[in-house]
């Protein structure tokens, strides 16, 4: 199997040159590579939010499920703890999981949900035409901001050290081999993975230029398990200030799992459920 068997009939509607590009690549290159090396591609679930970022979901010809928006993580975790032995990606935005998501987003990477959640970060809502998101910097002009926004950014590298996930990563989407790179280690991740995607919107947010002459790749060998390198990594860019942007894994640790310390029970027989059912209700009567 190659990417290109993985792609749907439905027509791409992104625009030339969004960012949505080389993530989708990668994803079809990464399941591509996963089931040449025996892994059943019907274990493999996609779940999607809300916006630009989700309509990969329409153009892959894989098994998920469209939630509602910033609701991805909680339909995950559902997948997963029914099914432990499934392999779960989360695809969600800025403005989905940063917004409406972000309880969530915290909840799974205190518990360890064995999940992985990727950012589309183009920082504005594209589907809506330009408004600003959670990591908009300072001063973003934005359809619904047009004297610019008076909030500063979210920084989501550092609150996912202080939820405590054990998988936290940074990839650009002009860089497509650390994309790749990053994002086949956050799958194979035993716990919850998170990986945030500088992602380029060339319509309403673009970037380009502004990351090109930034970016660099973190030192990973010798610090990737040293959680206070992680924190002074994190916090050398702010999403707002102007600095260096490094990329690759910030983070790794590993822990049992949410799933492995609360098992799903065996299922009852109907007998047995019609005897716990005659139980509960004598209590109550």
């Amino acid at each position: 199997m190659s990417g290109k068997d993985l792609a749907s009939r439905a027509e791409n509607t992104w625009c030339p040159g969004c960012g949505n590009f080389p993530i989708q690549r990668a994803l079809k290159d990464i399941l591509a590579e996963m089931t040449g090396e025996g892994f059943p591609l019907e274990n493999f679930i996609l779940v999607a939010g809300i916006g630009q970022h989700a309509k990969i979901f329409d153009f892959m010809n894989v098994n998920g499920f469209y939630s509602l928006h910033g609701r991805t993580i909680p339909v995950a975790t559902g997948i997963k703890i029914a099914n432990p032995d499934l392999t779960v990606l989360c695809v969600t935005g800025d403005g989905d999981c940063y917004a409406e998501g972000l309880e969530h987003l915290i909840f799974a990477a205190k518990r360890n949900i064995d999940i992985t959640v990727i950012v589309h970060n183009n920082r504005v809502y594209g589907l809506t035409t330009g408004q600003y998101t959670p990591t908009s910097p300072y001063q973003f002009p934005g359809r619904s901001t047009p004297g610019g926004v008076k909030e500063y950014p979210l920084n989501p590298m550092e609150l996912m050290l202080s939820a405590g996930a054990g998988f936290i990563g940074r990839a650009y989407t002009l860089q497509y081999e650390g994309l790749r790179r990053v994002m086949h280690e956050g799958l194979m991740h035993r716990g919850f993975s998170f990986i945030d995607i500088l992602q380029i919107c060339v319509t309403y947010n673009n970037l380009t230029e502004y990351y090109n002459s930034r970016v660099y790749s973190w030192e990973e060998e010798d610090t990737v398990r040293d959680f206070d390198a992680a924190c002074v990594k994190a916090r050398e860019w702010d999403y707002n200030r102007d600095a260096q942007i490094g990329l690759g894994v910030l983070y790794r640790h590993d822990a049992p799992t949410f799933e492995e310390n609360h098992p799903v029970p065996e299922p009852r027989t109907p007998d047995e459920r019609e005897e716990i059912i005659a139980r509960i209700l004598e209590k109550r009567l």
